[in-house]
């Protein structure tokens, strides 16, 4: 009876693992057919030889940082959207879509500003000490004009995906991606290399054929929340209608979890920078072509945190607190399993190198394929951390990423990086092995964090 007991405390019902998967498995599928894509316009790319590629990824980076950015804002919101959703809150749930519309506004403006006016004197810092930084920021600097025209479709899209994920309408978001992704796809190849009678336009092309992709999406997203007319809709001459009482509580919390996220993607662009100063364009190369295949199997870290918000956060929001002290133990559970799942479904990419970038030189291929084997061996620990941050966020929680992953980057993640760029001359593949090992002491604290149950909260109700 006893082992009964206990395997419902941290095993709960086929049905309850059923819905997660429901919530998590288009979002892992929307995520992996996006990520196949971004593979295939890296193997495009990879064909114009390391320096061209390399300065696409080092574009990337700060694409990846604004879309970080973006996201997190969508989190902040997030949390009360989903919460309200459960509460069956309609006006709760526009002011959450207020919230992202008008930070993301602003986010907007810094990123156009780095794209478009200073992008050389930016792009500059992801390459110190590299031996062919001239030639990669010349090929970056191209490419990275065009992707600010990205900036406003892509908020848009991810605003109205995120609250369509938030109040568990996960289909739509995953449909109109896919179509978006194969769009990319055929205009990388027209543009790129000049087929159909187009211009050969190179890194140029790769940045068009975005654009042309996300605005399309933009405008599929558009009329879907027409049609359908979601709960969280607002007409565009009342997106300004703003509670300003629940707006700064809104980002009150969101704040800390902005801070620690940002935190973290701005020592993940360090420790990338000071990576990329260990060689010449194969270590740029090799190491952005390894995250193209890793965030293949990195869709986990999406699934497990929308299912563990949207799950927990509707109960939070109904009131049925001790139902979601039972369900944080399951969805934990979960997380465990799934992350050496995807292990093994990790190390099994491994084989993809040499056929994705066979024609990156024989040194950015090593690279690549060290990089990939290690980051699947942190798959298990990686998507636990991952749900431990979605059950904190769920209630409110969120100065746990202040404690755990902001002060950690502060104290010891940025301290560390440095001191191995400029103390040892460890190549990039073991420095980048020492630094995530300081996630397994992260785990152990923000288990202890999440005992105090501060994430056990009704926000809707209060």
């Amino acid at each position: 009876m006893g082992s009964m007991t206990t395997n419902r405390k941290y095993f709960g019902t086929a049905e309850f693992y059923k819905r997660a998967a429901f919530i998590a498995l288009p979002v892992m599928l929307q995520m992996l057919i996006q990520n196949l894509v971004s593979l295939i316009d890296n193997f495009m790319v990879s064909g114009l030889g390391d320096v061209k590629m390399s300065g696409v990824n080092i574009s990337g980076q700060m694409l990846f940082v604004f879309m970080v950015f973006l996201n997190t804002i969508c989190t902040a919101g997030g949390i009360f959207m989903t919460q309200f959703c459960g509460a069956k809150d309609k006006e709760g749930m526009q002011q959450a879509l207020r919230f992202k519309t008008v930070i993301a506004l602003g986010a907007i403006v810094l990123f156009m500003l780095v794209c478009m006016v200073f992008p050389r004197p930016v792009l500059s810092l992801m390459v110190i000490n590299n031996s062919q930084a001239e030639l990669i920021l010349d090929e970056a600097v191209k490419y990275i004009f065009l992707m600010g025209f990205v900036g406003f479709p892509m908020m848009v899209s991810t605003i109205i995906a995120s609250s369509l994920r938030e109040t568990g309408n996960v289909k739509p978001p995953l449909v109109i991606s896919v179509i978006a992704a194969l769009i990319n796809t055929f205009f990388n190849w027209v543009f790129i290399y000049g087929n159909l009678g187009a211009p050969r336009l190179e890194v140029r092309g790769a940045a068009l054929a975005t654009i042309i992709a996300r605005v399309i999406e933009m405008i599929m997203f558009i009329i879907y929340i027409r049609i359908k007319k979601p709960e969280f809709t607002v007409r565009i001459f009342k997106l300004f209608n703003i509670d300003w009482r629940l707006f700064m509580e809104i980002l009150r919390k969101g704040g800390m979890i902005l801070f620690s996220e940002m935190l973290w993607v701005i020592s993940e662009t360090i420790t990338t920078a000071l990576y990329n100063g260990r060689g010449g364009s194969e270590v740029v190369s090799g190491m952005s072509s390894s995250f193209a295949i890793a965030n293949l199997f990195f869709v986990a870290f999406s699934g497990i945190t929308t299912a563990t918000g949207v799950i927990l956060g509707q109960t939070l929001g109904r009131g049925e607190l001790e139902d979601a002290r039972k369900q944080k133990n399951w969805l934990l559970t979960a997380a465990i399993v799934f992350g050496f799942i995807m292990m093994i479904v990790g190390i099994l990419t491994v084989f993809l190198v040499p056929v994705v970038f066979g024609k990156l030189s024989p040194e950015a291929q090593l690279i690549c394929r060290e990089m990939v084997f290690m980051m699947a061996l942190f798959m298990p620990p990686w998507v636990y951390v991952n749900a431990q941050f979605a059950v904190s966020r769920a209630g409110g929680d969120t100065m746990m990423g202040v404690i755990v992953d902001g002060v950690c980057t502060l104290v010891v993640t940025i301290p560390l990086i440095f001191a191995l760029a400029f103390l040892t001359t460890l190549g990039p593949v073991m420095m980048y092995l020492i630094m995530k090992l300081i996630d397994y002491p992260k785990i152990l604290i923000a288990h202890i964090w999440l005992k105090k149950e501060k994430w056990v909260k009704n926000l809707a109700r209060e």
